[in-house]
């Protein structure tokens, strides 16, 4: 039985498909793109978004671990966008491509919904 490829557009993405995705500002101009996505196990909804933004050729490359609900995918420009001016993106909450944010650690990730302002995919704030 031969499977069909189905050809109409839908509102789902293979995970696959959005690592790589550039992030660009609402005015088109690139930030960077979507390193890793972050699941919680329990719900099966996505947390996080990895952005890796900086550096050349990986060498002083950040990630910036975002909360999901602060991309908005445009169809226009086939990105993810953020609405985020340089200097917020520079104080964010980031760590290192050769380091590892504590994803075990709320009280980290509490702090990282504070900076944006948004509720945590947990529930309180």
């Amino acid at each position: 039985m031969a499977i069909e490829v189905m050809t109409r557009p839908h509102q789902l993405i293979a995970s696959d498909r959005v690592e790589g995705t550039v992030v660009r500002r609402p005015n088109g101009d690139k930030i960077g793109h979507i390193e890793r996505l972050m699941i919680d196990k329990v719900s099966g909804k996505v947390s996080y978004a990895v952005l890796s933004f900086g550096g050349f050729l990986g060498i002083g490359t950040n990630l910036l671990p975002l909360p999901w609900g602060r991309l908005c995918y445009s169809t226009k420009s086939e990105a993810y966008e953020l609405d985020i001016e340089d200097e917020e993106l520079k104080r964010a909450p980031s760590f290192g491509a050769d380091k590892d944010f504590d994803w075990g650690d709320r009280a980290q990730e509490a702090e990282l919904h504070r900076y944006y302002g948004m509720p945590p995919y947990w529930g309180g704030f």
